[in-house]
């Protein structure tokens, strides 16, 4: 089963506010914007914590609310 298109819409990176895209093949939904944080997705619910996310390596933070 995959996520629903609606859902994915309005969904943003909790971290940067960036841009996000599910990666049905990984498990994850993926920030492309500024920090690149993974966000797992778990019985086709994305878990949307920064404290669960998977950060990149290189230590890149993008700073939280602005």
């Amino acid at each position: 089963m995959t996520l629903d298109q609606e859902l994915l819409d309005i969904l943003a990176c909790p971290n940067c506010r960036g841009e996000v895209e599910y990666r049905e093949d990984e498990g994850f939904i993926v920030c492309v914007g500024k920090c690149g944080y993974k966000y797992p997705v778990r019985d086709d619910i994305p878990v949307m914590l920064i404290d669960e996310a998977v950060k990149p390596a290189g230590g890149a933070e993008g700073g939280g609310a602005s």
